[in-house]
């Protein structure tokens, strides 16, 4: 009975958070944030244990990989735009990955951060799975990764439509290219508000950036670490 109330608490606390976000439009009230949130500050007074919580979410959690494949329907419907901008896909793509490893190689020798750290931190843009398995292969932290990658989608998320609107970006290929390189799940899910071209740009961004990645940052650990 406890397993079913934390799905449909979980779902219901979402739901109301799309609500509430629709209503006042604002980056700090992004569902994926403000449900996280509450969930915890809800377990933490009810002394409701992780562990507990998770007998009834892993099943939301299990439905991520079916959620992740369904992004193939609008990747399938706007296969034409893909096409006729590939190669400003492919290279955005790459430059952002190599501009986000850059400053954190930059950053943390002039700032003198544990070499582990900074493993931990190269694979921060990449979809946390990805990430995950490229920390560890290059000698990092995976479970500190894993909080990096969160912090770098939520920090994409809370600044990328600052981001647009100063900078005038109004095009859906680069708000999709942009967000899903910086922000990767967490963007994807606030691209799916700028409509369908700007979140199938998105997902192959992401999907790039986790390619791309894989070979990047083992040789940036492997000669500049």
């Amino acid at each position: 009975m406890l397993a079913i109330s934390m799905i449909v608490g979980t779902v219901l606390i979402y739901y109301l958070m799309t609500k509430l976000n629709a209503r006042f439009s604002t980056p700090l009230l992004f569902p994926v944030l403000t449900t996280t949130i509450l969930i915890v500050l809800l377990l933490t007074s009810f002394s409701i244990s992780y562990d507990t919580y998770m007998d009834g979410a892993k099943w939301i959690d299990a439905m991520l990989g079916p959620a992740v494949v369904s992004l193939a329907y609008p990747l399938y419907t706007q296969r034409g735009i893909i096409k006729k901008y590939k190669f400003s896909i492919i290279s955005s793509v790459v430059v952002a990955m190599f501009t986000g490893i850059v400053s954190i190689v930059i950053l943390a020798k002039l700032l003198n951060i544990d070499d582990e750290i900074v493993r931990s931190l190269l694979s921060k843009s990449i979809t946390t799975p990805v990430a995950m398995q490229i920390s560890e292969s290059i000698g990092g932290f995976p479970a500190l990764t894993a909080v990096f990658v969160i912090v770098a989608g939520l920090t994409g998320v809370l600044v990328g439509p600052l981001v647009f609107k100063l900078c005038r970006i109004e095009k859906s290929v680069s708000r999709g290219i942009s967000m899903g390189s910086a922000s990767h799940g967490f963007g994807i899910s606030k691209l799916s508000e700028y409509g369908e071209q700007a979140l199938s740009m998105g997902s192959v961004s992401m999907t790039l950036s986790a390619v791309i990645g894989a070979f990047i940052c083992p040789l940036f650990a492997l000669f500049f670490i």
